[in-house]
């Protein structure tokens, strides 16, 4: 069985290109999408052992009801990303639309840049599962609605109307980007230790090594190289030479048409 198979989708309807894609599983444990150009429900019901790797821009309802396989997209993806997602795990290199991980039950979806409105809605916790939602970025408005179960964690700004229905779960937001008020029945509140620790293990599940470096002494304070994937963190200051506090502000200036 070849390790790895292209799939060119092009301008081929939905249809055709599950097609495509399912015939591709069959013979190979991963398959390589090129020109992805908005077709619905690719990953669709992807079990263990099975990885999408998508070039474009992939339709609504990537990862549907996926099943414990791997999907990453190098780019962004439309609506209802991991849409009642069961296990597994779904990186995107981009931004997702509209309702990411609607109705999800397990798995993670790791998001680079931001989300649309309905991030998280109707995320569920059961039968000792636990989803996972990380965005890199901003969220629309309405993040976490009717939420029952489940993490998600926002590095930016949170949208309008936060939580809205929410009754169970957790969301965790930078303490700069929280709201000054949460809907009747919530807490908003410091990290406890639990939390901490869940973070933590989060984070953990990045770093593919590690390796001790000098101060074996000092014990989780010594120096170690760590190599990771998909972390989800901000790079400020990087071994290129990039300042993110100097490009920053330019960006913004430029943006707004100054010098």
């Amino acid at each position: 069985m070849p390790k790895t198979i292209i799939v060119e989708l092009g301008t081929k309807h939905f249809q055709e290109a599950n097609a495509a894609v399912r015939a591709a599983l069959e013979a190979a444990d991963t398959v390589c999408i090129v020109e992805a150009y908005a077709q619905r429900y690719l990953g669709c019901t992807l079990p263990v052992g099975k990885r999408l790797e998508i070039h474009g821009t992939p339709g609504n309802d990537l990862a549907c009801y996926m099943d414990g396989g791997e999907v990453e997209v190098f780019g962004s993806a439309q609506d209802q990303t991991a849409n009642t997602m069961n296990a597994g795990s779904v990186v995107v290199h981009g931004r997702v639309g509209d309702a990411a991980g609607y109705a999800m039950r397990g798995g993670e979806l790791i998001v680079r840049d931001g989300c649309g409105w309905r991030g998280g809605i109707n995320m569920k916790q059961y039968g000792g599962k636990c989803p996972v939602i990380v965005i890199g970025g901003d969220a629309g408005n309405f993040l976490g609605e009717y939420m029952a179960g489940g993490i998600i964690v926002l590095m930016g700004r949170a949208g309008d109307h936060l939580a809205s229905g929410m009754h169970g779960g957790v969301i965790y937001l930078r303490r700069n980007n929280a709201p000054a008020v949460v809907p009747d029945g919530l807490d908003l509140g410091e990290l406890t230790d639990e939390d901490t620790a869940t973070l933590g293990a989060l984070l953990a599940r990045c770093v593919e090594s590690a390796e001790l470096v000098a101060y074996p002494e000092l014990g989780p304070e010594a120096l170690r190289r760590l190599v990771v994937r998909e972390l989800p963190l901000v790079v400020a200051l990087d071994s290129a030479g990039g300042d993110l506090y100097v490009e920053g502000p330019a960006a913004y200036l430029a943006a707004l048409g100054e010098k």
